[in-house]
């Protein structure tokens, strides 16, 4: 799917650049929710990193499907460009708001984490909700193009309405733009959702989510992260100088 594609709606935000990064402003979960339903497409979580990270190979995927504003510093980007109203929407409670709208209406494929992780989000899903129909899922561990092209058949064969794929970026959103060109649906990358949804990964306490400090948590958890969080300091110059 191309940018130029995507339907236009007055009564849902025109996107906004943010170095490249075309990404739609939403005022609330709600709305996007309402907006995936319609148009369908891959919901793409758009943080700093993946501004900084933005490539030949991933732009078009972001500029060409449903991208949104997950990270107070893209958030203050858009709003820099014009987006006022823009707020962050955590990709890791998104797909359970997505789940606890259409739990008992439309269907849902599971892709992604370590083998008992994901047969812990598995069995907490129907625990939770009850009524969810899983048509199919597979953890994340596709040791070859093989078992890939396979579970991109699988889910051309099955047809869900929702697909969800924790894999971490880019590999997720390439395997979702494989799996779109196949089926068309409401796809979203989770990363490391499972994790956090099954306790495995504790999330960043109230009081680091209020102020916007989500990152530095799992940097103080995580210091081997360093290497990849450096970047924000890119990101932040860009955001100073205002150079989006």
């Amino acid at each position: 799917m191309n940018p130029s594609d995507k339907i236009t709606h007055p009564s849902f935000p025109e996107r906004v650049s943010v170095h490249g990064v075309r990404v739609y402003p939403f005022e609330g979960v709600d709305e996007l929710i309402d907006f995936a339903d319609r148009e369908k497409g891959i919901l793409v979580a758009v943080n700093a990193e993946k501004i900084v990270n933005a490539n030949e190979r991933t732009l078009p995927i972001f500029n060409g499907n449903i991208a949104y504003l997950d990270g107070a510093g893209a958030v203050m980007a858009a709003r820099q460009k014009g987006a006022d109203k823009a707020v962050k929407i955590a990709g890791c409670e998104l797909w359970l708001h997505i789940i606890s709208r259409f739990h008992d209406s439309k269907t849902f494929y599971i892709v992604g984490a370590k083998p008992e992780v994901h047969d812990r989000t598995i069995e907490k899903l129907r625990k939770d909700f009850p009524d969810i129909n899983i048509v199919g899922h597979r953890d994340g561990y596709l040791k070859s193009d093989t078992e890939r092209q396979a579970l991109i058949d699988d889910v051309a064969d099955k047809k869900p309405d929702v697909v969800f794929v924790a894999m971490g970026s880019p590999k997720q959103e390439i395997l979702m733009n494989d799996m779109l060109q196949r089926h068309r649906a409401i796809y979203q990358g989770l990363g490391g959702s499972f994790d956090v949804y099954t306790g495995n990964v504790p999330r960043a306490p109230k009081w680091w989510l209020d102020h916007n400090l989500e990152f530095a948590y799992r940097l103080i958890k995580q210091p081997s992260r360093i290497k990849r969080d450096v970047k924000y300091l890119t990101f932040a110059w860009w955001l100073l100088m205002h150079k989006f």
